[in-house]
């Protein structure tokens, strides 16, 4: 059996789903480093939207969990990240004179 390239592959349990697919929209909802603005700029689905799907697709459970990581995040939405960035400057800044 021949190798096909030198670049080793890394197999992956659970590959990224394809961006046409409903999938990937709950796989980039359960992802935090995939903001709900990204989602829209990929899909065109606005927050609501991918909220309505993860409550169709998910188990009631799953469901109250992932709302409850997705509300203490400040990851999930870009102005909440960038605000929490700035604070932890600003005290960075301030711990760095004394």
């Amino acid at each position: 059996m021949k190798k096909k390239s030198f670049i080793p592959q890394t197999r992956v349990k659970n590959p990224e789903p394809k961006k046409k697919d409903e999938n990937w929209i709950i796989w980039a909802a359960w992802a935090d480093r995939i903001t709900f603005e990204e989602i829209k700029e990929q899909t065109g689905k606005s927050e609501s939207d991918v909220i309505k799907i993860m409550r169709r697709n998910l188990k009631s459970g799953s469901f109250r969990l992932w709302r409850k990581r997705v509300h203490n995040k400040s990851i999930k939405h870009r102005k909440k990240f960038n605000l929490e960035r700035k604070k932890l400057r600003e005290k960075i800044k301030i711990t760095d004179i004394y």
